[in-house]
């Protein structure tokens, strides 16, 4: 399209703010479709959070600076666009450290009788049959769900029938998970296995009567139909770099460096997005808007008569309540374990301080406003998984990545003050915990590189919020919600069947904060586009 001679904004049929996965997976759909459509990205790369780089320049390692791991993504929509992308599956599920010993529990998706063993190790064998049964009733969720997000939301009626099984539900819908846990074990360290999962980015105890915890555990279990949490070959930054691919192969027109300013709209009238870009003030009009930011940001980039209220009612914002620190390392660290490989132990999600009592712990000081101590996290090594996101150098030399993730940090602790300082305290939280399980200091291992500086680098929530938009840091764009509709909700409209609807019919949500848009998933992006598709 191009710009016509008059002040009047450039059209196209379909306008995207944000470039991020989910936009470029909307984007991609809807130009196959025949629409006209551009995406206006503020960063001067697209793929938002789902990007790869160099975050220590000169070392040859190329890191998933934020997300890190694919379980949401369904297979049809990689196969609908086309997308060359492979996926890594992990053979060890977790393992975690005994607190206080130098053993630890393995689970061993490739061998049973491995995992039994290692639950009598940490003392805990009454409990292997328990959590065997945990998974059973997570997998049947996953079977009967996982199926339903890439059609319209099905209400809770319909969603409960599907399932077919009411205790199931009553456990994972109905009643805070921390019931079901209590009844299926008894051991506290794997009491805390089962709950982790419920508390990614999500600020909750397992007790809590909003379920924010069952809602983040579902999301974590149900991936694929199975709950397994893949590497991308190729990092993060090649699942944006399929997308975007597939968006300029079907014609869509991206704009990086382009920032919005203004989303006006008028009463039934065509939206007309304000932007800045190469110095200027542009402006673009679509029949639709579709918005690959948080509802907060949305609500304030809207302007014009029916302005407020832009964002959906049910998603208040919310804080996000992790620290990413992503590590490059000469050799990985030996373990007090001394019965388990580093393979075994960093293969899978290394779970370290995440006893149930310690994550509840975790929460009441962080409620206090004090970071953890210990403080809970989870440790990637995609390295192991996925070699090619180091150079041969690197390799060679027995070099590899560690991202760490943690829990029970919510954005309250570095919102206010002095930034710099609460991050470098943060790191420092980090660090401490992960030496707390190994038997020589990670500060050992970790690499230098060209500028004299150790390969560490953290990420807060006001980072997050302050690079990539995300309010309150939270990756899930605000509180995340069930993947089907209440049985009173309105369904009269095709965004609203999408679960993609705003107060605006012509204004879109196609990010992580639709109805099942969290995750690296292109979920929010799917649903956008279809509904906008049923327009028609």
């Amino acid at each position: 399209m191009s710009r016509s001679p008059s002040t009047d904004p450039e059209q196209f049929d379909v306008v995207v703010v944000g470039g991020g996965h989910n936009g470029l997976v909307a984007a991609a759909y809807l130009a196959r479709a025949g629409r006209s459509v551009v995406i206006l990205e503020r960063q001067d790369q697209v793929g938002g959070a789902a990007v790869s780089a160099e975050a220590f320049p000169g070392t040859g390692a190329r890191l998933s600076r934020y997300s890190y791991l694919v379980s949401l993504l369904p297979r049809q929509i990689i196969e609908n666009l086309g997308l060359d992308l492979q996926l890594v599956r992990r053979r060890y599920s977790s393992y975690t450290p005994l607190p206080g010993s130098e053993v630890g529990l393995l689970i061993d998706n490739g061998d049973d009788e491995a995992t039994r063993a290692s639950f009598e190790r940490v003392g805990a064998g009454h409990d292997a049959g328990g959590f065997s049964s945990f998974y059973r009733s997570t997998a049947l969720l996953g079977e009967k769900l996982w199926p339903t997000v890439t059609r319209p939301l099905l209400r809770r009626a319909e969603a409960r029938a599907l399932v077919g099984d009411d205790a199931v539900w009553e456990d994972f819908i109905e009643r805070p998970v921390g019931e079901v846990i209590e009844r299926h074990v008894t051991n506290d360290l794997v009491r805390g296995v089962l709950l982790t999962d419920g508390l990614i980015s999500t600020f909750a105890r397992a007790h809590d009567e909003d379920l924010q915890q069952n809602k983040c555990l579902l999301y974590h279990v149900i991936g694929g139909g199975t709950g397994d949490w893949d590497v991308p070959v190729g990092g993060m930054g090649a699942v944006s770099g399929a997308l975007e691919r597939a968006a300029r192969e079907a014609g869509v027109v991206i704009r990086t460096g382009a920032e919005v300013t203004a989303v006006a709209s008028t009463v039934g009238g065509t939206p007309v997005v304000h932007y800045s870009a190469g110095g200027g003030p542009s402006q673009v009009s679509g029949e639709f808007v579709l918005a690959n930011v948080t509802p907060a940001v949305l609500a304030r980039l809207m302007v014009g008569p029916d302005a407020a209220g832009s964002a959906p009612s049910s998603q208040s914002t919310a804080e996000g309540a992790q620290v990413k620190v992503n590590l490059l390392l000469s050799r990985l660290p030996q373990l007090k374990d001394s019965q388990m490989s580093p393979e075994q132990v960093f293969g899978g999600t290394f779970h370290i301080n995440e006893t149930y009592s310690q994550l509840e712990q975790a929460y009441a000081a962080a409620s206090s406003g004090r970071i953890p101590d210990p403080l809970p996290i989870e440790i990637y090594c995609h390295s192991l998984a996925d070699p090619s996101i180091l150079s041969p150098e690197l390799r060679a030399a027995g070099a590899h990545t560690l991202t760490v993730f943690s829990l029970q940090t919510p954005h309250r602790l570095v919102a206010d003050g002095d930034h710099d300082a609460h991050r470098a305290a943060l790191q420092r939280a980090v660090l401490a915990s992960l030496n707390s399980v190994l038997a020589e200091p990670i500060e050992d291992c970790i690499l230098t590189g060209p500028s004299g500086e150790p390969c560490i680098e953290t990420k807060t929530t006001l980072d997050l919020e302050e690079a990539l938009g995300l309010t309150g840091g939270n990756i899930f764009h605000g509180p995340l919600s069930w993947p089907f509709a209440d049985d009173d909700d309105p369904l009269d409209t095709p965004a609203r069947r999408w679960g993609v609807a705003t107060d605006h019919p012509r204004i879109l949500l196609c990010g992580a904060g639709s109805r099942r848009g969290g995750g690296v998933s292109g979920l929010g992006g799917h649903s956008a586009a279809m509904a906008l598709l049923e327009e028609d």
